[in-house]
């Protein structure tokens, strides 16, 4: 009889060593502060998260290779069946939106940033499934967008799902979303720092070190992931890059400008095209996109794809100047038509099609009277994507440490920091151009402004400022007891419509016997963040609210309006 006696000591205490790992866990996960285990959950989620990547590329390889969409021998042969991919993409684009939920829809980074500021990175996992096949198809049949659309919505969807299944608390799982975010864009591009630097600037838009590390680990992840599968490539290594004399940073001064009113003029036109279509038919729109793009393949089939065809003719070895000029002006239409009828994917791609050609346009026509500049040809190319990136995303830094680490030559960075302080001057402040992320959600109606103080309180879980001195009182007879012998703690007392009420003892100041007072309490769960215990006591001012961890009967803690505000005083958030 002994043993079995022992079995279930034994697994009562491994229940109870689990449940208090659990909660040490979610204890240090609930800290503004860097920990080993907020890094070791990152970097496991960056794993399964690359791998979701990894999958989406090697599908994306398959099927280019399958379409044979990488030749161009089609052009002005209407009969070629590859000059109707576009359409034949549009189509099964449309049929994977219709079989999917409309609650699911949106997609892209967009909506990942919408999700990420208002709901702490929470994406539905029901979306991933339409992004992962709607970006494959829209990549995979040539219409002009980038890669980096869908593995910043899959590495979040997929980090975040995990962190949600984990029961994390709602600041980590944040944490955990824009981790997957780095790790997404590290194992497409292969560029580990701009992953960092990207998520850092244009997705969380500030700078915490405990977000620094996650972030740091997971896009390693990434970038591994990509070598091992890849290889270590960079995929602009073969431009030629010559280090630039100062005598010519005046010209380059000039070709900012020329950038900057580029960049502004393409972000106007796509938010135009995309306003006008928001209220279309999903089936015109994507018909529309698609007409657009074969008629541009027919006639100039280098301005589809993500960028590299475009990129191909730029650094060629005697660019015709008529020829980039028209390919500038199909890339952009193609960029237009497909990201603003909305065509899922990213926009880094494009743009860095259009930087070259612009780059490269920017130097022949400088070269027909400076003939000097007739060999940095590549260096203006890279400068030139370079700032488009930069400019339309707004994200200056990423673009120039992203170029940095594909054309793997450190020569580019003082020629393209200076090119791109006169374009955002120009962009931004001549033509008050915005963040063409942020004009997206404007135009799709999702908020994603937080007011300091309720971002401040987001980044901290409630069980950092629980006060874990409580009674739980179940019987009336005993309450004035336990009241006097409460020695501080709050007690809280479960009425007859079993909600929780908290009951004080208030002395009088005319000597009369202590009136007893009670009054509801909302309760939260132990993975939520201090915001929303803010947004419940802040219209009173006054109150609390108690903590429970899996069920609202298994309270274990209690917030107050005065602990609460004495935390935002403190100014340690």
């Amino acid at each position: 009889m002994q043993l079995p006696i022992n079995k279930v000591a034994i697994q009562r205490a491994i229940i109870v060593a689990k449940k208090y790992f659990a909660n040490e866990l979610r204890d240090h996960l609930s800290q503004a502060r860097i920990s080993a285990q907020l890094c070791i959950l990152a970097l496991l989620f960056a794993i399964f998260a690359s791998c979701v990547i990894l999958l989406f590329r090697l599908l994306l390889v398959w099927a280019n290779h399958y379409t044979q969409i990488q030749t161009l021998d089609f052009t002005g042969n209407v009969a070629d069946w590859r000059a109707l991919l576009p359409l034949l993409g549009a189509v099964l684009i449309w049929i994977v939106a219709k079989l999917g939920s409309k609650c699911y829809k949106r997609m892209g980074i967009a909506y990942v940033l919408h999700r990420v500021k208002l709901h702490y990175g929470k994406i539905p996992l029901q979306s991933a499934a339409g992004q992962f096949f709607q970006a494959l198809f829209a990549l995979g049949t040539n219409f002009s967008v980038g890669r980096e659309g869908p593995a910043i919505h899959l590495g979040a969807v997929s980090a975040s799902f995990l962190a949600e299944k984990f029961n994390l608390p709602d600041n980590s799982v944040r944490i955990m979303c824009v981790s997957g975010i780095a790790a997404g864009i590290a194992a497409t591009f292969n560029a580990p720092l701009a992953a960092v630097i990207f998520v850092l600037e244009v997705i969380v838009r500030e700078y915490k070190i405990h977000y620094f590390f996650p972030i740091m680990l997971s896009a390693i992840c990434g970038a591994v992931s990509s070598q091992l599968v890849f290889g270590d490539v960079h995929e602009l290594d073969r431009i030629q890059v010559f280090h630039i004399p100062l005598d010519h940073y005046p010209i380059l001064a000039i070709g900012g400008v020329v950038l900057g009113f580029a960049a502004a003029l393409f972000n106007y036109s796509l938010l135009k095209v995309t306003a006008t279509g928001q209220n279309w038919p999903l089936i015109y729109r994507l018909l529309l996109a698609g007409s657009i793009t074969t008629l541009i393949g027919l006639v100039l089939p280098q301005a589809l794809g993500t960028g590299d065809f475009a990129i191909g003719e730029a650094i060629s070895q005697h660019p015709s100047l008529l020829l980039l000029i028209a390919l500038l002006f199909a890339k952009m239409i193609a960029t237009i038509a497909a990201i603003g009828l909305g065509i899922p994917g990213g926009l880094i791609g494009p743009l860095y099609g259009i930087g070259a050609l612009l780059g490269a346009i920017l130097a022949l026509v400088s070269a027909l009277l400076f003939p000097s500049i007739a060999p940095y040809v590549g260096l203006y190319t890279v400068i030139g994507m370079t700032a488009m990136m930069g400019v339309c995303l707004a994200a200056p830094l990423a673009a120039l440490v992203a170029l940095l680490e594909m054309t793997n030559d450190a020569s580019i960075i003082l020629p393209s920091m200076f090119v791109t302080i006169p374009a955002f001057l120009i962009a931004y402040q001549g033509f008050k151009t915005k963040s063409i992320f942020f004009e997206q959600l404007e135009i799709m109606g999702l908020n994603y402004k937080v007011a300091p103080v309720n971002l401040a309180l987001q980044k901290k879980g409630v069980r950092t400022l629980m006060d874990r001195r409580f009674v739980i009182v179940n019987n009336d007879e005993l309450l004035l007891e336990v009241l006097k012998r409460a020695e501080g703690r709050s007690v809280l007392m479960r009425n007859t419509e079993a909600i929780f009420e908290m009951v004080s003892l208030e002395m009088p100041s005319d000597n009369h016997s202590p009136a007893l007072t009670r009054h509801p309490i909302e309760g939260l769960s132990d993975t939520t963040t201090l915001n929303e215990a803010y947004i419940i006591l802040s219209p009173k001012r006054s109150g609390q609210v108690f903590i429970y961890q899996d069920t609202p009967d298994n309270i274990v803690g209690v917030i107050s309006w005065a602990a609460l505000q004495k935390e935002i005083n403190s100014g340690q958030i």
